[in-house]
């Protein structure tokens, strides 16, 4: 007679076995990986992924399985295989290969995270933080050296201002390159660097420090008028799938009142009037609607972020106050549309955002 127990072990088996197919699928994706870039052909392939995915989910429905299943984790499998071909087109694209890179906050999040994508590159990465160093890299104390071919700040944005005007007095050869996530409090220092003939581009990666696959992901550049590096910006992430838009700095700050923001502070309210409500979060969990589900995993990240981030994002941008303005306004008219037991005014607010939320999906 068939055990628990014998099944238990039967299942686990099974499992290895799955463990094992899918390590020859993605050994199978890298030697992909490779005749691509050999054929100087993009990473992804739209029309092949959606082959792939129509194909699992017939062969899952032929196997009596939920086609959404078969979907579900082939597209967990294909973010996989990017992950994977999109880590070797970095080390092959070798850009940094005997060049030096200092990051300066190299031992915040984001400085970690851009130390770890300059050396999968091949750069030599030099830290410099108050903090300390990530393990695994050299300190670096003092002076730019002459050897530093490419200089990133990744400071918090309160101090990167008063870093980029020191590093405008000293005599550097290789490319600064900022990523703050707000630009007007930094433009006195990018115009003494930019006084010193100092090569610097501002860069704004709108992503946080825990991506691993770049496909989908956006960052902004700012031109600040060097070709040099406006160049070097842009081929640290060529070998990724991640999009480039160029924005002009005086506009940056205004988009990202929108973006970032307002997205900020909408979350961050929910989480907080959740938080005030007395209930029991498991009694939540338990009785969660979709929408509610989606909404708090959101939440959830946006409060287990830097304070000290979000605090300057809400604080430093001269933008943000009509954004503060319009959530609060948007929320008077839907409350006034409640109290007034007014359907129609409710749904003219909905359908007055339908055309410009569908243009934004």
């Amino acid at each position: 007679m068939v055990t628990l127990a014998d099944l238990r072990a039967e299942l686990d088996t099974v499992d290895e076995q799955l463990i094992s197919v899918i390590a020859r699928r993605q050994a199978l994706v890298a030697q992909i990986g490779e005749i691509k870039r050999a054929a100087g052909r993009q990473l992804r392939d739209f029309k092949r992924e959606r082959e792939v995915i129509e194909h699992v989910r017939d062969a899952a429905a032929s196997q009596g399985l939920d086609p959404n299943l078969g979907e579900s984790l082939m597209r967990a499998l294909i973010d996989a295989s990017l992950t994977t071909q999109e880590q070797q087109g970095l080390s092959a694209h070798a850009a940094g290969d005997g060049l030096c890179a200092l990051v300066i906050g190299g031992n915040g999040r984001m400085g970690r995270w851009f130390s770890a994508f300059l050396e999968q590159q091949g750069y030599q990465v030099q830290v410099q933080d108050p903090s300390g160093v990530p393990p695994g890299l050299q300190a670096w104390d003092g002076d730019v050296a002459d050897h530093h071919d490419l200089v990133v700040v990744a400071a918090p944005l309160g101090a990167t201002n008063a870093i980029l005007q020191r590093l405008s007095t000293q005599a550097i050869r290789g490319v600064v390159l900022e990523i703050g996530s707000i630009k007007a409090p930094l433009k006195p220092g990018i115009e003494a660097l930019q006084a010193s003939g100092i090569a610097v581009a501002s860069l704004h990666p709108l992503f946080g420090p825990m991506v691993n696959l770049l496909a989908g992901k956006h960052l902004i550049l700012c031109d600040l008028g060097s070709a040099r590096a406006n160049a070097l910006a842009r081929s640290l992430f060529a070998p990724t799938l991640a999009t480039i838009s160029e924005v002009a700095l005086d506009e940056h700050d205004r988009l990202m009142a929108w973006i970032l923001a307002l997205s900020h502070l909408s979350n961050l309210t929910f989480a907080h009037a959740l938080s005030s409500s007395g209930l029991d979060p498991q009694t939540l969990k338990r009785c969660a609607s979709s929408t509610f589900e989606r909404q708090s995993a959101i939440a959830t990240d946006v409060v287990q972020e830097s304070a000290q981030l979000y605090f300057e994002i809400q604080r430093l941008n001269d933008h943000n106050a009509p954004v503060r303005q319009a959530l609060a306004e948007a929320l008077s008219e839907y409350s006034e549309a409640i109290e007034q037991n007014d359907v129609h005014a409710f749904a003219r607010l909905m359908g007055g955002s339908v055309d410009f939320m569908r243009a934004l999906a």
